[in-house]
């Protein structure tokens, strides 16, 4: 007869939080690293346009809403139910003695 021994799991979530934590720095140090090497770097400051667009023409939205939603209660449809009883006699069945089982 085999015993278990239960572990109250400190090691083993010790060392899942050390393999996270260094997951995430790496992860961290790959974004950093790709960044300045390939010039992810969004502080270039744009120059204000000097030109002046012309303005849009205005948007002009017609909306009519003429669906009337008109719902009226049907009367409910009579259901007759019809229950017919009938009654046979059961089955006489043979006792013999010559049965497979």
């Amino acid at each position: 007869m085999s015993e278990e021994i239960q572990n109250d799991g400190s090691m083993d979530s010790l060392k899942k939080t050390i393999i996270g934590a260094i997951g995430t720095l790496v992860t961290a140090a790959g974004v950093w690293a790709s960044t300045h090497l390939f010039g992810g770097e969004t502080e270039h400051k744009e120059e204000a346009k000097t030109e002046a667009s012309a303005p849009a023409a205005p948007i002009v939205v017609n909306i009519e809403n003429t669906n009337q939603q008109k719902q009226t209660a049907a009367p409910a449809p009579t259901t007759i139910i019809r229950e017919k009883v009938v009654e046979k006699p059961a089955k006489k069945e043979k006792a013999d003695d010559e049965s497979p089982w």
